[in-house]
């Protein structure tokens, strides 16, 4: 005769209903389970009194060298496990310790990398541009910059295509460069379809042994009207700054003070392959060199642009190369439409409105997110 009673849940989070059967058929699992059967601690109910055989009275002799048996028969060790609330002596799986796991994949993903960068496993096109490289090694490295020091605030990134080409156009400041490589990195990181911005950089950095290597590799390629028109006609996001170093060698007196767009070489490019235009507008990179002055003697004398003079450059040598923690803020504009005007990519007229507006946008841009960031170094 079986009764109602109360037992003890397989993985030790709760109590369910039973029915009892008699301690004769009870008693060899409980031994096997380090349990001492009923029968042994109370008399053997009957129907007008049972008892509980679960209650507070059971003696439990398991020790933590032994095993319970779980519902699916499988021995889960007791010895450290916790239950689901946490409390300890539960038979709930423990919490996998997620540092170590964190740990365990980036050695393992460092060894897959190392595997394919010796076995040449990765692909490289016609310009160079290794993506295997730049999502281990070079987007990490920006994403410390970006993230933790400058703080980045992204906004905006809907108006980027998820496929398809595109001809993103910045403002260029910072007396280096590194506008141009947060916003690669941030715009991959933040996009839906984590595309690759493809970078149209200046002769002079691409006649430079080391950061030229670094510059094809990261998808960047010579700021020509080829080049550029290759790279939409194949569907690909491309960045250009077409201030270029009158933008980035500007005094910090004229930060946020667009300089003139060159001949808007930029826009015949996106006419020509029918491309949308999306400015893109970015505050903070004024403030990493504010540059006080420019020594033009010595700037002709080493072949450079310009000869920056910054608060703590040449006055602290190699150490006035860390930027400054400044607070940036980027914001992508709705994207400017061409398609209608692949006819006039050779009138000038046409070309010096569409780089006007687009000048106009980012200039306006800048002045609305000034104003949300009234401390340069805030939070």
């Amino acid at each position: 005769m079986t009764g109602s009673g109360q037992g003890r849940d397989p993985q030790g989070i709760g109590r369910f209903d039973v029915p009892q059967q008699s301690p004769a058929l009870d008693a060899e699992p409980a031994r096997r389970n380090g349990h001492r059967p009923a029968a042994d601690l109370a008399p053997t109910p009957t129907p007008a009194d049972e008892v509980d055989t679960a209650t507070s009275d059971e003696v439990d002799t398991t020790t933590s060298d032994e095993v319970d048996t779980t519902a699916s028969g499988e021995p889960v060790s007791l010895d450290g496990d916790r239950a689901a609330d946490g409390t300890p002596g539960g038979t709930a799986p423990a919490v996998p310790d997620r540092p170590r796991d964190q740990w365990d994949r980036r050695v393992a993903g460092g060894l897959a990398f190392l595997r394919r960068r010796l076995s040449g496993e990765y692909e490289v096109d016609e310009f160079g541009f290794d993506p295997d490289l730049t999502d281990a090694v070079f987007h990490p490295l920006l994403r410390l910059l970006y993230r933790d020091w400058f703080r980045t605030e992204v906004s905006g990134v809907e108006h980027v295509p998820v496929d398809g080409p595109a001809l993103v156009v910045g403002n260029h400041s910072g007396t280096v460069a590194l506008d141009a490589l947060i916003l690669s990195a941030a715009l991959h990181d933040k996009h839906p379809a984590r595309r690759y911005l493809r970078l149209l950089g200046a002769d002079l950095v691409f006649r430079m042994p080391v950061v030229s290597e670094i510059a094809r590799k990261t998808g960047g390629t010579v700021a020509c009207n080829p080049d550029a028109e290759r790279l939409l006609g194949g569907g690909d996001l491309v960045g250009v700054f077409p201030e270029g170093f009158k933008g980035i060698g500007k005094l910090y007196a004229d930060r946020y003070k667009l300089q003139r767009f060159g001949r808007g070489g930029f826009v015949s490019a996106a006419l020509r392959t029918g491309t949308p235009i999306v400015p893109v507008a970015i505050v903070g990179g004024e403030e990493i060199y504010p540059m006080l002055a420019d020594i033009k003697p010595l700037a002709r004398l080493l072949k450079l642009p310009y000869f920056p003079v910054t608060p703590t450059f040449p006055l602290l040598g190699p150490l006035g190369m860390v930027p400054l923690p400044s607070k940036w803020l980027i914001e992508f504009c709705p994207p400017i439409p061409t398609a209608h005007l692949t006819d006039s990519a050779d009138d000038p007229l046409v070309v010096f409105n569409l780089a006007d507006q687009v000048r106009e946008t980012i200039q306006q841009t800048l002045h609305t997110l000034l104003e949300r960031r009234p401390d340069p170094f805030g939070p």
